[in-house]
């Protein structure tokens, strides 16, 4: 493959003082190059054009692949750069790298930098959150592989790093010791010949993290051959080895991933529930390497709007409750996460409620692929969410980075009627980071309003941007309208009003605001709403009518 790649190559690139020159020695019309980098410099730094049809990256060692993926290398203009570490590959003999796809007059060409600076042409984003976790560069979307162990947060989450665009997807990796700061701990999973990483769970058991994935490749005829696959890491998930009997299940679906494994103490087996089209399947292990399948759950309940997935069960005061993420399906367009309360055995799910009843965890447009950590201290059912939605999530107005995750929150039930419902509230971490009265609102706080019957407030800036928010106290239903919150203009489903109901007549909010989010809950934790907002200027104005609010500054 190498030789024939370099027998049609159109460039040979050196690099030069940290600087990739390039320098044509074949015909302009062939599309592919290739790349020798130093023997110093750990990042090689490869210009992006968003709009640009995506190339081929590959590194080659001493004549063998070693990794390939899709990168949009800038054609005609540089948006910004990602990182290819090259650092694995250093001193192992004959180090290249070749483009393929990109022709030989492209910008990129001149732009190729080499240098051990992890920070080289890091954009100080506007709409970069403060206190929500994002990645510093790249496509992030599900958080996968959730755990606590020895008092810090384990997050994994779909990554993309060569690019602020869904694709090549690895697991990235971030702790945190307060659910609020985290720290970027690199890649912890790659592609390999199974495929690329898709969403998955961790266990741990004893000294041992077990992670397991579904590892998606395309076929010849179209569509994905998606299978479960393990990892064991022994440094608290720092670092994991693929198993070498790896996929540990297959199966003919189409659509067959997201793993979500958990220890069953009643019924003292490993369980494990993945998504299958339009529905649950639940198996049985005594290893985490040979899985019986038990059963299926979802036919005619709750919506079918689109595939089902990211799952998660765990059992809550009592009752179990299974997550369902959606796409699409969701209330307001596009993805949503729903839920369903009932009993287990360790083998099958039983839903207490009618068939066609249909329950959501957030009825805002941004909140989806919700799972919980495995672990959690004092029996706590933490979920993160990814805070987007499939609609838009790719041209939403970032640029080097894209996606953020939802603020910790920790579920509980309540009763309404003859229906039980998981309530959400803002995770007492929250609290910790709560900072000084402020008479203003700021680009990063909590808005705490004590309502007074129905309610009306408004969050808005000096241009007129702005998002409103209402309490109908007669309908006990909470909206939020964000159609003039600022740029909508990059999707026509994005300018919306997201409408949910109160389980009765709410007291207090919280509303958590960020530089491109709103997160709103009862302080009862019967209604939570998650919403993108993307004003050009921060809300500094705030307008309540039917109830008093007073504003924190969150410190970050």
């Amino acid at each position: 493959m190498v030789k024939r790649l370099i027998a049609i190559m159109a460039l040979a690139v050196s690099v030069a003082g940290g600087v990739c020159k390039a320098q044509t020695i074949v015909p302009q019309a062939c599309e592919q190059s290739i790349i020798t980098p130093n023997s110093e410099g750990r990042y090689l730094w490869l210009p992006i054009e968003e709009k640009a049809p995506e190339g081929k990256v590959q590194v080659i060692v001493n004549g063998v692949l070693q990794i390939e993926q899709n990168v949009r290398m800038a054609r005609e203009q540089v948006d910004y750069y990602v990182a290819l570490d090259i650092q694995p590959y250093q001193g192992k003999g004959s180090l290249q790298v070749c483009m393929q796809n990109v022709p030989t007059g492209s910008v990129c060409f001149s732009k190729l930098t080499q240098n051990d600076n992890a920070d080289f042409a890091l954009i100080n984003e506007h709409y970069r959150p403060l206190y929500h976790h994002t990645p510093k560069r790249g496509w992030m979307n599900d958080p996968n592989g959730m755990f606590y162990k020895d008092g810090k947060w384990n997050l994994y989450y779909q990554y993309n790093p060569y690019g602020s665009m869904w694709g090549n997807m690895h697991w990235g990796h971030s702790t945190s010791t307060d659910l609020i700061h985290w720290k970027d701990e690199g890649i912890a999973l790659a592609p390999d010949v199974w495929g690329t990483m898709f969403s998955g769970s961790c266990v741990v058991e004893k000294n041992t993290v077990v992670a397991m994935y579904t590892a998606s490749r395309p076929t010849p005829f179209g569509g994905d051959v998606q299978a479960q696959c393990l990892a064991y890491s022994t440094d608290d998930g720092l670092t994991f080895k693929k198993y070498e009997g790896n996929p540990v299940l297959t199966a003919e679906d189409k659509d067959f991933r997201d793993p979500k494994a958990f220890w069953n103490e009643e019924a003292k087996v490993w369980n494990l529930i993945l998504a299958a089209g339009q529905e649950m399947r639940i198996y049985t292990s005594h290893d985490l390497k040979t899985w019986q399948y038990e059963s299926s759950f979802g036919k005619e309940y709750g919506n079918h709007g689109g595939v089902w997935e990211c799952p998660d069960l765990f059992k809550i005061d009592g009752k179990w409750v299974l997550i369902c993420n959606i796409n699409p399906g969701g209330t307001f367009g596009g993805s949503a996460t729903q839920y369903f309360i009932g009993d287990f055995d360790g083998k099958r799910f039983t839903c207490e409620s009618m068939p066609k009843v249909t329950k959501w965890l957030d009825y805002g447009k941004d909140h989806y692929a919700t799972v919980s950590f495995y672990n959690a201290p004092e029996n706590r059912r933490v979920v993160l969410a990814w805070m987007s939605n499939w609609q838009y999530a790719n041209q939403v107005p970032t640029q080097q980075f894209r996606s953020a995750n939802s603020i910790p929150r920790d579920l509980g039930l309540f009763q309404d009627g003859e229906e039980t419902y998981v309530s959400v509230i803002p995770s007492k971490e929250m609290l910790a980071v709560r900072g000084a009265k402020q008479k203003e609102p700021t680009e990063a706080c909590e808005i705490v309003v004590d309502v007074k019957g129905t309610m009306e407030l408004t969050l808005s800036n000096k241009k007129g941007e702005k998002v409103v928010m209402v309490y109908d106290a007669q309908k006990q239903t909470f909206s939020m309208d964000r159609t003039q919150s600022g740029q909508i203009d990059f999707s026509e489903a994005f300018p919306c009003v997201t409408t949910a109901p109160t389980h009765g007549a709410i007291k207090q909010l919280r509303i958590f605001v960020d530089h491109c989010s709103i997160e709103a809950f009862t302080a009862d934790g019967k209604m939570a709403m998650t919403n993108l907002v993307f004003p050009t200027e921060s809300y500094s104005i705030l307008k309540v009518k039917g109830g008093k609010a007073t504003i924190y500054n969150i410190e970050h």
